[in-house]
């Protein structure tokens, strides 16, 4: 409820043995009026379970009744709870002098010579016994009954969310800390659990489940009784084909690996599934593998088709240069699995859009050659709808119309129209 700030400061101004008034001008300081009714609750939270030490009880008595002293009685917020302190049955055990302040406070008129003492001055006058009389509690009660019954029936119950410290606050400890005796201990769990509800309820003790055969084994463990370990003898042993395939692959992405070579880390891929994990391969280092080595590429792409990361793959390749390599795999992997039609429609646009922006003439014709040849495969292979890309295709043909490869594709599109 309160910040620890808040706390310190709060516990600062209750402990300095000012005078009433000049206690309630410092809380007054120290907190803005937004806050009064917050800090206000939480002090009568700690005087409700005693969790104040005497001499600063009184202080939080006046500020509590102080805050809200010029409002009427049905509008003070804690003028209840102020009340039913002074009834037999309250939790909070008042001293004599605490007792005295409280009745001079409510009473009509209150006495208003009584802010000018300290807690300490108020404890001396009042140290031979004399009790001040009671003012009419039905009177003050009659306000705020009516508030008071719309007040959650579990708070009116005597639910509270603090729970007090067995040790006493002012009780000196002994070393680290001081061990709680039996009746503390007592006093404890009486603020514990449904304990906290008024009148207590009656709570039966839950009948014991019975027990079975194995539970004794691990409650009783006998010193016969042992644990078998299992044992993985592979972890941690030295992979030596895996480092080979890796020592490979770092040269694959240099530069061509002669057949050797290259069927050697064809053949380890394929005897260990979980290998193209684990060879160095990254959607950042595929370019360099699709132009060095298309055929490893092919099967290595293959292989992580099923892997969270064959998308991060896929966007590399249809960003990659355009090339007979990077082509031809494209095209074995059309063949080989079903690819999103999105890849494939973006891969045949960046070819399109390469070939026009190729300034060089002769490496244009050339690569224009490539993408015909690589468009009519895929036509021919039915492994796209050539209606999705006609107008787009056309136009291509229609421009490179002066090289036999898109003459001949724009007459096989004219076919299947």
């Amino acid at each position: 409820m309160l910040t620890q700030k808040e706390v310190a400061a709060l516990v600062e101004i209750l402990a300095a043995g000012y005078s009433l008034e000049a206690a309630a001008a410092a809380f007054q300081r120290a907190f803005v009026r937004a806050d009064h009714f917050r800090v206000a609750a939480a002090i009568c939270m700690m005087l409700e379970d005693n969790l104040l030490p005497a001499k600063e009880v009184s202080t939080a008595l006046y500020i509590v009744h102080d805050l809200y002293k010029s409002e009427a009685p049905v509008v003070h917020p804690f003028l209840s709870f102020l009340v039913q302190l002074l009834q037999p049955s309250s939790p909070c055990a008042l001293q004599l002098h605490e007792r005295n302040l409280l009745c001079l406070l409510l009473a009509q008129p209150p006495d208003k010579d009584v802010g000018k003492k300290t807690p300490a001055q108020l404890e001396t006058m009042w140290r031979d016994g004399e009790q001040q009389p009671l003012p009419n509690l039905v009177q003050l009660r009659a306000p705020f009954a009516e508030r008071d019954a719309q007040v959650p029936e579990m708070r009116r119950a005597g639910i509270s969310a603090l729970v007090p410290d067995p040790q006493p606050l002012d009780a000196p400890g002994s070393g680290a800390s001081a061990a709680a005796t039996d009746g503390e201990v007592l006093g404890l769990e009486q603020h514990l659990g449904l304990l906290r509800f008024e009148p207590q309820l009656l709570r039966p003790p839950p009948p014991l489940l019975d027990s079975r055969d194995e539970e004794v084994i691990w409650l009783n463990p006998q010193s016969d009784y042992s644990f078998d370990v299992l044992w993985d003898h592979s972890m941690g042993a030295d992979n030596v084909k895996g480092a080979e395939v890796r020592e490979l692959m770092s040269k694959a992405f240099r530069g061509p690996l002669v057949p050797g070579q290259q069927q050697q880390v064809l053949a380890e891929l394929e005897s260990d599934g979980k290998l193209v994990y684990h060879c160095g391969l990254t959607p950042k280092r595929l370019p360099d593998l699709v132009e060095n080595n298309p055929i490893i590429a092919i099967d290595v792409l293959l292989k992580l088709m099923s892997s969270s990361q064959i998308t991060d793959y896929f966007s590399v390749l249809v960003n990659m240069d355009i090339s007979l390599h990077s082509m031809e795999v494209v095209n074995r992997l059309t063949t080989a699995v079903d690819l999103p039609t999105e890849f494939v429609h973006l891969y045949i646009s960046n070819c399109i859009s390469s070939c026009e922006n190729i300034k060089d003439r002769y490496m244009q014709n050339r690569l224009v050659r490539l993408v015909c040849v690589f468009l009519q495969s895929l036509i021919r292979n039915k492994i796209i709808n050539v209606q999705d890309l006609f107008i787009e295709v056309q136009a291509f043909c229609i421009e490179f119309s002066h090289i036999r490869e898109a003459a001949g594709l724009f007459r096989l599109l004219k076919t299947l129209e």
